[in-house]
């Protein structure tokens, strides 16, 4: 029966126990998507986890829907991002970089020249975005043409590259939470007539071209993918998701991959449905608790958990879970907010002769 600390084999990577950090915006960059010097320490404070996946990264300048986002498409933003790894690997962690576009979610304040963000179709998701301004409603996105979609299937080949020459130990493609590669999953935001719309095959063709390309770039062992089957957000509707999700899963078993990682934050059964259908290493997420998280790893449903919130407030959470130790309870208003406080600055259990 698979525990917390037995170690896992993820694509050439031996992680230490099945305790993953989930990728988490925390909105402390600059205006520039370079990190403050810090970010390394936040990051480097989680190194006991199995596995970081770090917060959603920007690929391009056109895929930013959010303040204080960082990217990975240039010199300064790769620089900033080295300083993170060598941190995290010089305390014994490993680290993944999660990459994504928004798509429609964007807002043109965030975009160059206050373009209009691309999607699949012109289709205005319901709801809003936090601007520094205050909330604004989301904005009828362009259709993204054939060319610019060949583009960003690159900039995310690009991207790819650019994190694993950053030092990371590999790549995790967003395609959950509503954002671009979602965005052309979904039956309410995709009214494609082309090769990229209408049957499950046509609209889950971005999902493979990038995953192809990424896994060209830096190896398809190097390389996972995030999923969140009809989240409640960024007005997801997914009305064929019980066909939709097995189909997609059924053919990642065969490409190799370091894992797919499933968020299940409704906790609607997503992961009895998926894993039994999938051949590789399948992390489950969606506010899971210690006891919870334990009783699906001994149902085998899981190979790892996926911890988000806990892990933010509990920078030790590996060594809470085997003492079961009393957690720290997050400070949800420093989430987003710059600076260190409620980023580096939650404290660790109290060392002593047994953890030393």
């Amino acid at each position: 029966m698979p525990t917390f600390f037995d170690r896992l084999r993820v694509g050439q990577l031996e992680l230490n126990n099945r305790i993953v950090m989930a990728p988490m915006t925390r909105s402390r960059a600059n205006d520039e998507g370079v990190q403050p010097a810090y970010t390394a320490e936040y990051y480097a404070q989680r190194a006991s986890g199995g596995l970081i996946i770090t917060e959603a990264t920007n690929i391009s300048p056109m895929a930013k829907g959010y303040v204080r986002t960082p990217g990975i498409y240039t010199a300064e933003q790769i620089k900033s991002w080295r300083a993170v790894t060598q941190l995290v690997h010089s305390r014994g962690g490993r680290i993944f970089m999660q990459l994504f576009h928004t798509g429609r979610i964007a807002l043109p304040d965030f975009l160059p020249n206050h373009a209009q963000p691309v999607a699949p179709s012109a289709v205005k998701a319901k709801g809003t975005n936090y601007t520094d301004q205050g909330m604004k409603e989301f904005v009828t996105p362009r259709e993204i043409t054939i060319a610019e979609i060949v583009e960003t299937v690159k900039d995310f080949s690009t991207a790819a590259g650019n994190a694993v020459a950053a030092g990371f130990d590999g790549v995790e493609l967003h395609a959950a939470s509503g954002y671009l590669v979602q965005q052309f999953l979904m039956t309410n935001g995709n009214l494609r007539t082309d090769e990229y719309g209408g049957s499950i095959e046509n609209r889950t063709r971005f999902l493979f071209e990038v995953l192809e390309a990424m896994s060209t770039a830096v190896g398809a062992d190097r390389v996972g993918v995030k999923f969140s089957p009809q989240i409640a957000f960024n007005d997801v509707e997914e009305r064929d998701a019980n066909e939709l999700y097995p189909y997609i899963l059924e053919r990642l078993s065969e490409n190799n991959l370091a894992y797919v990682h499933v968020s299940d934050t409704a906790q609607t059964g997503w992961h009895s449905k998926l894993r039994s259908g999938y051949g590789g290493v399948y992390f489950a997420g969606g506010g899971f608790t210690h006891e919870s998280g334990s009783e699906l790893l001994g149902r085998s449903e899981a190979d790892a958990i996926v911890y988000g919130v806990k892990f933010l407030a509990n920078p030790d959470l590996p060594e809470r879970f085997r003492r079961g130790a009393e957690l720290n309870e997050p400070n949800r208003s420093t989430f987003y907010s710059p600076g260190e406080n409620g980023y580096t600055d939650y404290p660790r259990l109290e060392q002593t002769p047994a953890t030393a």
